[in-house]
């Protein structure tokens, strides 16, 4: 029987006769086995005589006593939750169960470093897995103190949401137990436990309130020498003191472990005190600085949740999006403050809101405040209206209500629900009071619709070029129609001396409806371009003047601001997927432009949109030829790059992404080799395993050439790289065998089914996916009930040949959802793969038309 998914309906009537539980845990985590020893203590107050179960995920269960009643557990339980009957005032329930470690990134996961063997856990708690541990009231608003006891091996260090205590003898040899202190009153899905011979880190943080936070930091021991803890702890100190002033609030707890965890699912969680962070973002060899940016933006993301999120939280999961969205926006925000990356509103603009733009036209779209009635819908919204829309809404709220009155609001909130759960209302309450606005109608338009709108300027002028007429018009999507209003700002850009286009003018107004007059407009010479949403204020789709677009993309270089530069090349890569701009013009502005971007954020963003324009939405006629001159052009930028510059880096880095012939197979040999040398670039563990992942897509790389990197590099992360090399071989057997290890092989971790389906998806010949197109579409209803949440996610997504551009696929997939409407998040995933797929058949047929035209 698959495990229930908690409802709304049954959360709110648990909570109406459930009241301030409290947890006391016993762990033993001694054995070398694939189960755990777990014994609850939980107490709680509840409606005499009432009738609930607590969620409780066990191999077996050996005593279960409630209120001095022993319970038969196959009669009250089902392996998932547990009945509980009669219940008192005051109760006591106790479990005594066996329980099983995970590989999936789930509950308590188990790791063996086959660099050492050593053996590493933690827990991943969101949504609602906490009971895969201990037994729980598994629901945000029923916030719970937890203290637990642990025996483990003695050398180990064990962390959790309270401060590790001294290790203390225990009764087998070579084994210790840690009894915390009782943790703070939080959410079960932001509990952790963190157990391994993790490599530590200390340091401290001041606090407003004149405390020194103890502050960790924990690497498995093999990766020690990647741990960078002046720069993980600088980012927390510079964090911690931004938030506080930002905030009016002290930080809320008593002290800031982050943890690098193996075969993580996420690339971070909130946990309180003890934040687990992807072993991506300890980096192993030379990366680019738009990656340093985004380990900073993450770091200060999690930060911000120990204030907003963890010390006040969201009554329900409907509000989780008030959850991301705020630490998206005052990540990004507290990163343009406090660290060196001060041009991160430009990557904002071109990766969080164009992402956001790109999921809210999919047919899955949902309001931001969404409708979530079970668990199920909360694992398939952490999407990108959840964090990337919301954030960009947040930030079109604070343009509408002003910055300071915007932070007033928040710290007012988080004083009055300190410790608590709140709503959004409440929120907006408090915006009120401080701002003047009625956020009322705000809120309903943004936040309970669905779509993006799409911005236009319209200009007249007379025969001298001056502006007689100016007015901006909003549209919106037939099957999403709601106008919202907009605080923008319009750019009036023209060449100084110096040959740049600068900004000469600056309009800011608010546009609502479908016609906004700009009189402030009229009676200027009209610019050379003209910017609407400027310096990127809201969300919205922008689409340029065709005198705009033209100067835009001839002039893209010279257009100094990164934010302006980011919003053009953001509306001409959704004019690609909305099949308005031709794939090929849009390849042609990147070459033409993106060897002058100074941003090396904006530059990393448009080579990957450059490799999907290539791969997916070039026409076929001319597809194979473009393909050859993208990677030569590329290949001459990096030869062209700054000696040993951020530049270089990502255009070899681009190279191996783009590398489509079997002269660039050459190149990335003769890389490999030495016998092609850049100065300035080191060819580094990870530089070399995207040259050999590349050469193996290519059919290029042997088998020996892939076990040599692997010898070189005989970690996790080795064999995982490993088998993408071997997955990317263009070799049918090849491609099939990946394909059904993904699909089929349940002792497979969560990061090994990933490296080989990333590998299955490498490829220049499409067709290789092909043979298990009727496979995939057979197996997709047994694998969501049989397979857990992430790894039956992983095979609905990772295993769809994307690559595969093709009228037939797309049938399939739709006769595929028309029959299988149920469960919704299944029918969800399939239906923006099938979404992905036509906009693709879409943009080639345009090219392929505008290629048409000009051959005649």
């Amino acid at each position: 029987m698959p495990r229930p998914d908690l409802t709304r309906s049954e959360a709110e009537a648990r909570a109406s006769v459930i009241a301030t539980p409290a947890y006391e845990v016993e762990l033993d985590l001694t054995g070398d086995g694939d189960t755990f020893r777990s014994t609850t203590l939980v107490r709680f107050r509840a409606t005499p005589g009432a009738t609930t179960f607590i969620e409780s995920t066990t191999v077996e269960v050996h005593e279960l006593v409630l209120n001095g009643r022993t319970l038969d557990a196959d009669e009250v339980g089902d392996g998932w939750r547990i009945r509980l009957d009669g219940l008192e005032a005051e109760n006591e329930l106790r479990v005594v169960s066996t329980r099983a470690y995970t590989n999936t990134g789930e509950g308590l996961h188990r790791f063996v470093d086959p660099v050492d063997d050593s053996v590493y856990l933690y827990t991943e708690f969101a949504v609602a897995e906490a009971n895969r541990v201990y037994a729980v009231f598994d629901q945000p608003d029923l916030k719970a103190s937890v203290r637990f006891t642990i025996t483990a091996p003695a050398d180990w260090r064990v962390l959790s949401n309270a401060p590790t205590p001294e290790a203390e003898a225990a009764a087998v040899e070579g084994t210790a137990t840690w009894a915390f202190e009782t943790g703070p009153v939080i959410s079960s899905y932001i509990v952790a436990i963190i157990a391994g011979p993790y490599a530590a880190w200390h340091g401290t943080a001041r606090s407003v309130d004149g405390r020194d936070v103890p502050l960790g930091l924990f690497t498995r021991a093999s990766l020690a020498q990647y741990a960078e803890p002046e720069v993980m702890f600088g980012t927390v100190q510079a964090g911690l003191a931004f938030y506080e002033q930002a905030f009016g609030v002290p930080y809320p707890y008593g002290k800031y472990d982050q943890v690098f965890v193996p075969e993580y699912n996420w690339g971070a969680m909130e946990n309180v005190g003890a934040v687990t962070f992807n072993e991506s973002y300890l980096f192993r060899a030379r990366v680019s600085d738009a990656r340093r940016e985004q380990r900073a933006i993450v770091v200060l993301h999690e930060l911000s949740h120990m204030w907003f999120g963890n010390s006040v939280t969201m009554q329900w999961w409907n509000d989780l999006w008030l959850n991301e969205s705020f630490a998206t926006w005052a990540s990004t925000l507290a990163t343009s403050e406090v660290t060196e990356f001060t041009g991160v509103w430009a990557t904002f603009a071109s990766d969080e809101k164009t992402h956001a733009a790109e999921q809210d036209q999919l047919p899955s779209t949902h309001p931001i405040v969404a409708e979530i009635r079970d668990l199920g819908d909360v694992e398939v919204n952490f999407d990108a209206i959840t964090y990337d829309k919301g954030a960009s809404v947040l930030k079109q709220l604070v343009a509408w209500v002003g910055l300071e009155a915007f932070q007033r609001g928040v710290g007012a909130y988080l004083t009055a629900h300190s410790g608590a759960n709140a709503t959004l209302r409440d929120l907006l309450d408090e915006l009120e009071r401080e701002s003047g606005r009625e956020l009322t109608r705000w809120s309903e338009l943004w936040l309970e619709t669905a779509g993006v709108n799409t911005l236009r300027a319209v200009i007249e002028t007379d025969a001298a070029g001056t502006i007689t007429v100016a007015r901006v018009e909003q549209s919106a999507a037939a099957s999403q129609p709601t106008l919202r209003p907009h605080r923008v700002a319009i750019g009036c850009y023209s060449s100084d001396a110096d040959g740049a286009l600068v900004r000469t003018h600056r309009v800011e107004l608010d546009v609502d409806g479908a016609s906004t007059d700009v009189p402030e407009l009229v009676g200027l010479h009209r610019p050379e371009l003209l910017l609407i949403n400027d310096d990127d204020l809201t969300y919205a789709k922008v689409r340029l003047d065709a005198r705009s677009f033209d100067t835009a993309v001839s002039r893209l270089a010279e257009l100094h601001d990164p934010v302006a530069r980011a919003v053009v090349l953001g509306s001409a890569w959704d004019a690609v997927r909305d099949a308005e701009l031709p794939a090929r013009d849009y390849v042609r502005l990147v070459l033409g432009s993106v060897g002058h971007e100074t941003q090396s954020a904006a530059r990393g963003l448009a080579l990957s949109r450059l490799e999907l324009a290539v791969g997916r939405y070039l026409a076929d006629d001319h597809r194979e030829r473009l393909a050859a001159e993208t990677g030569d052009a590329v290949w001459a930028l990096a030869e062209l790059a700054e000696t040993g510059s951020d530049t270089q880096l990502q255009f070899v880095k681009a190279f191996t992404r783009l590398a489509a012939t079997q002269a660039h197979a050459d190149v990335l040999s003769s890389l490999l080799d030495g016998s092609i040398k850049l100065p300035g670039l080191d060819v580094d563990l990870d530089l070399r395993w995207e040259l050999v992942i590349a050469r193996a897509a290519l059919g290029a790389a042997s088998d020996g050439e892939i076990d040599g990197a692997l010898a070189l590099d005989d970690t996790a992360k080795g064999r995982q790289l490993a088998e993408t090399a071997r997955a990317a071989r263009p070799d049918q057997a090849v491609k099939d065998a990946a394909w059904r290890r993904v699909a089929t092989d349940t002792t497979l971790s969560n990061d090994l089914a990933r490296a080989i389906a990333e590998g299955w998806r490498r490829t220049i010949s499409p067709e290789l996916l092909a043979p298990t197109v009727t496979d995939y579409f057979a197996l997709l209803q047994s694998t969501w009930a049989d397979r857990s949440f992430t790894m039956a996610s992983l095979v609905v997504s990772r295993l769809f040949p994307a690559p595969l551009v093709d009228e037939e696929l797309a049938a399939m997939a739709r006769a595929w959802l028309e029959a299988n409407p149920t469960p919704a998040p299944l029918h969800r995933l399939v239906s923006e793969q099938l979404d992905e797929l036509e906009r693709a058949l879409a943009a080639r047929a345009l090219d392929a038309s505008v290629l048409s035209g000009a051959a005649q």
